[in-house]
């Protein structure tokens, strides 16, 4: 992607340019594509316990999962963006995922998201990610 094509994206064509990149590198589950699209200093709630704090933190995040995924793909939806600059975005919804498992089983799940973008040198990255499964009921005891 060009610089000057990504800095005249409206906010909802960049947040599904950054979700078609994720989608690029987890077709083929490659870890460190994906990792690529996080800031160095990116925060991440995933799928596992922990807080993945960095790029290098985020890549063994993804690298975890080499030996129980095949691919994923994630397709958003309910998308709500709030520009906070020009050049930061926070957007919340949900993503249905789709995974292909070692095994070749398939299984899916949608989850909440919330993404914070921020771009740097005309590109798009995640600054902070947060997926997490809706609860069944308020979580009060």
């Amino acid at each position: 992607m060009t610089d000057d094509l990504s800095a005249s994206m409206n906010p909802q064509a960049a947040l599904q340019d950054v979700a078609r990149r994720w989608n690029a590198a987890a077709q083929q589950w490659d870890a460190p594509a994906l990792a690529a699209l996080y800031a160095p200093e990116a925060l991440f709630f995933g799928g596992r316990p922990g807080h993945a704090v960095g790029r290098d933190a985020i890549l063994a995040y993804f690298a975890s999962y080499a030996e129980t995924l095949r691919s994923a793909s994630m397709s958003l939806s309910g998308q709500s963006v709030v520009e906070l600059d020009a050049d930061t975005m926070l957007a919340q919804g949900h993503a249905d995922f789709r995974f292909v498992l070692a095994d070749g089983r398939e299984t899916a799940s949608q989850l909440r998201t919330t993404w914070v973008l921020v771009r740097r040198a005309g590109v798009w990255q995640i600054l902070q990610h947060h997926f997490s499964p809706t609860p069944d009921a308020p979580p009060i005891g």
